[in-house]
C-alpha cells in the first residue's frame, strides 16, 4: 500500500544496511585470517592506475559529488596482491570521505621514491588528535569526536595487516593546512629478493 517513492525509499534503505552488513562481516574474517597468519599475499606486477580504479569502483555514488584529484604517473608498476591493495585503498578512501566534509576534495597520489612505490590519500577533513596518531591503527580503536560517524575500528587495522604481510609500511599525519595523509609505502622487490 506504499507509494511507489516510499518504496524504493525502503529498498535504497535496505540495500545500504545489506552493504554495511556485508563490509562487517568482511573485515572480520579479514581480521581472523591475519590474525591466524593465513594470509596467502599473491604478488604479481600490478599497474597503480588500475589498482586505484578497482578501489573507487565500490565508492563511486559517495564519489559523485566530491572534487577527486589524481596525480597517478603513467606505468607505475609495483609487485603487489592486486586485490588486497585494492582493499586498502578502498578502505582508506571511505575514511577519508567518511571523515571529511562534503564537497572538499580528495586527493589520491602515487610515486616511486627509492626502492619503494609511494600511495597517498588525503582529505581536508579535521585532521587526527596528535595523541590518536599511533593508536589509529590498533584493532577496535576509534578517535572519540562529537556526531561519531558510524564503523567497527577494523578498517584501518586491517589496512595495516595487510600492507605489512607485503612487506611495506602504513602510517598517517595531519597536513600542515588541515586534514588527514594517509602514506602506504610498498617495496618495489619482494622481500626475499632485497639484499640485507
Amino acid at each position: 500500500e506504499l507509494d511507489p517513492a516510499a518504496r524504493r525509499s525502503l529498498v535504497e534503505n535496505a540495500r545500504e544496511e545489506a552493504e554495511r552488513l556485508n563490509r562487517l562481516v568482511g573485515n572480520l574474517l579479514d581480521m581472523t585470517r591475519i590474525e591466524a597468519g593465513a594470509l596467502k599475499v599473491t604478488r604479481e606486477l600490478c599497474d597503480l592506475q588500475d589498482v586505484i580504479g578497482a578501489a573507487l569502483e565500490p565508492l563511486d555514488d559517495r564519489l559523485r559529488d566530491r572534487p577527486l584529484m589524481m596525480r597517478i604517473p603513467l606505468d607505475l608498476l609495483a609487485p603487489m596482491d592486486f586485490v588486497l591493495i585494492a582493499q586498502v585503498l578502498t578502505n582508506l578512501l571511505d575514511n577519508a570521505l567518511k571523515y571529511s566534509a562534503p564537497g572538499t576534495p580528495i586527493e589520491v597520489s602515487a610515486r616511486v621514491e627509492g626502492a619503494e612505490a609511494i600511495i597517498e590519500i588525503a582529505d581536508r577533513g579535521v585532521g587526527i588528535p596528535p595523541e590518536d596518531l599511533e593508536r589509529v591503527f590498533d584493532k577496535f580503536y576509534r578517535v572519540q569526536r562529537p556526531g561519531q560517524v558510524g564503523g567497527t575500528g577494523l578498517g584501518l587495522s586491517i589496512c595495516k595487516g595487510f600492507v605489512e604481510a607485503h612487506a611495506g609500511r602504513i602510517w598517517v599525519q595531519n597536513r600542515a593546512d588541515g586534514g588527514t595523509l594517509v602514506t602506504v609505502a610498498l617495496p618495489l622487490r619482494p622481500a626475499d629478493e632485497v639484499a640485507p
